[in-house]
């Protein structure tokens, strides 16, 4: 397969993934919607199964890597090629914003509803519940790292899983969310984070106010690629115990 081909499958996993990740948070946050205020675990449910089917549509093709910490994470220990890496970055990022430009086209008149600065930005975002840059952090590492662990994990051959394993991922990432989103809002995916925040900065939303780009270019970037490297290390000592 073309290297184009993947970095296109990779654009429209990451498309899908934010469209139904952040449209589940739209519905949620924003005013005289279907789902006002019916929660975090209705967010959680939404991001795990937006997961799923993202990594159903693409895997197949690309891996359905859909985040540059699952690319620089494998790349790291020699389970994926490194010049593919900016390529797959790339069209992840182009994914995640036009992704995010869907959620606003559908959401338009509940985003002009909606007076809170921070309910618009947390379509888009992360935003930690309690500000500590070091300790915001450490939960995206803690949390990627288990994203690491679990995917590599599901997808080893030795659990035979052919055909359910993207669906095994959209339940990892619903139990990443419930278990550990609480501090962060688990970007655990730099392309996620930092693609709709562009969108959001871009956009026409009305009263919309920062996008936060303080905590937005350190915290949901780096701590999921360190996380990730550190999650699929940590895999690989685990197997070379029992291999």
């Amino acid at each position: 397969m073309y290297n184009f081909e993947l970095y296109l499958a990779e654009f429209l996993g990451t498309m899908v993934l934010v469209l139904l990740g952040d449209g589940v948070v739209a519905n949620v946050a924003l005013k005289k919607t279907k789902g006002e205020n019916s929660g975090w675990i209705v967010i959680a449910t939404g991001w795990g199964l937006a997961v799923a089917i993202a990594v159903y549509i693409t895997g197949w093709m690309s891996g359905g890597h859909i985040n540059p910490a699952v690319t620089i994470g494998q790349a790291s220990v020699g389970l994926f090629e490194w010049e593919l890496v900016p390529g797959y970055i790339a069209f992840q990022m182009l994914g995640a914003i036009t992704g995010a430009v869907l959620v606003y086209l559908a959401y338009m008149d509940h985003f002009a509803a909606t007076d809170d600065t921070d309910a618009k930005l947390s379509v888009f975002s992360t935003i930690p519940a309690i500000r500590n840059f070091a300790k915001n952090f450490i939960t995206e590492v803690i949390g990627t790292a288990m994203l690491l662990i679990g995917v590599l994990g599901v997808t080893n051959e030795n659990n035979q899983i052919v055909g359910i394993g993207a669906l095994v991922i959209g339940f990892l990432v619903l139990a990443i969310g419930l278990s550990l989103g609480g501090p962060t809002g688990y970007a655990i995916n730099p392309a996620r984070d930092l693609g709709p925040r562009i969108a959001h900065a871009a956009l026409p939303i009305p009263g919309k106010g920062s996008s936060d780009w303080r905590y937005g270019l350190i915290v949901p970037i780096f701590g999921p690629i360190v996380g990730g490297i550190i999650g699929a290390a940590v895999y690989q000592l685990f197997l070379r115990a029992f291999v």
